[in-house]
């Protein structure tokens, strides 16, 4: 039974062993240098410009759509969603339709 327990043991810490020697002792790999010609202030300009820019390759559904204009003030529509509940039209706070 001992040594059963003993041998799992050993068989866990051989395969746990195998993560920690997976890389380079510094990780010189991920160190990468890298040299920019641009400035800060250029990139950020560049990428304002890009991020308000309609693009071809953006489907619509994923853009912002435009504020719709209402006749309708905000008390008018509260009051008819009030009555709505009231009247058993809408489910109000956790009631749902099942």
């Amino acid at each position: 039974m001992n040594a059963s327990k003993f041998l799992a043991v050993a068989a866990l810490a051989a395969v746990a062993s195998f993560g920690a020697h997976a890389d380079e002792a510094d990780g010189s790999q991920f160190a990468v240098q890298f040299e920019g010609t641009r400035t800060r202030a250029e990139v950020q300009v560049e990428a304002v410009a890009q991020a308000h820019a309609k693009d071809a390759n953006i489907p619509s559904a994923s853009r912002v759509a435009a504020p719709v204009k209402s006749s309708l003030d905000r008390a008018t529509v509260r009051a008819q969603a009030a009555e709505a509940v009231r009247l058993g039209q809408i489910p109000a706070g956790e009631a749902a339709y099942l």
